[in-house]
């Protein structure tokens, strides 16, 4: 069953430390069953809270999101996403 890692960017802190995270996250997806669906594109809110930019990338199953997430090329790059934004992120399954 198809699952997605989705990510919503609610605040931009560091668009330096952005950049860098950017620059790594090509290479994360190395060796890796991934196939991005939205990024960044435009975005209109609702209910809740805003965003100021979405991606959802699609995995062959639950277990496959969560390695590429965990993966230590991965586990790198977030750290700089961490430093230049607040987020929220989720894995969800698909039907």
């Amino acid at each position: 069953m198809k699952a997605y890692v989705v990510f919503t960017r609610e605040k931009m802190h560091d668009e330096s430390a952005f950049q860098e995270y950017q620059a790594l996250v090509p290479a994360s997806r190395n060796g890796h069953e991934v196939t991005a669906l939205a990024r960044y594109g435009r975005v209109e809110v609702l209910e809740g809270s805003p965003v100021e930019g979405v991606v959802i990338l699609e995995f062959p199953n639950f277990e496959a999101a969560k390695a590429w997430y965990d993966s230590p090329l991965y586990r790198e790059a977030r750290e700089h996403r961490f430093r230049a934004a607040e987020y929220r992120s989720m894995i969800v399954e698909g039907l």
